[in-house]
């Protein structure tokens, strides 16, 4: 099967800064977008941002200039840098990737989440 580990988060001030990654792994063929999802309490989830296999990122308004996505091809991860921090960052961020399962005869493009790590920003 395929799943998503994530790892980082935590609380921090408003200003600093967290690093979030995410690691894809099982039987996977290929992944095409890789990205952040968040969810704030009372909140729909949200997208923070994406990027294709080609590098090509797209950021919710909120986090451009802050936010910076990236991922490694070759390792399957992709990772958030989350630099100058406000409270109405706090949520719980969600990695999403869609992949094509090498099992799948057909290869069709599903979306996986990992199981969401806290980030919490004080002010």
């Amino acid at each position: 099967q395929v799943q998503l580990v994530e790892s980082g988060g935590g609380l921090v001030q408003a200003g600093g800064s967290l690093r979030l990654s995410c690691a894809a792994s099982g039987t996977i063929f290929s992944i095409d977008a890789m990205g952040w999802y968040r969810q704030a309490p009372g909140k729909q989830r949200e997208l923070v941002a994406v990027i294709t296999s080609n590098g090509i990122t797209n950021y919710a308004d909120s986090v451009k200039g802050r936010f910076a996505i990236s991922r490694d091809n070759a390792k399957n991860t992709v990772t958030l840098q989350m630099n100058s921090l406000k409270p109405e960052d706090t949520a719980v961020y969600y990695c999403n990737a869609l992949i094509r399962d090498r099992r799948d005869v057909y290869r069709t493009a599903r979306d996986y989440w990992g199981q969401g790590t806290q980030v919490t920003v004080s002010s």
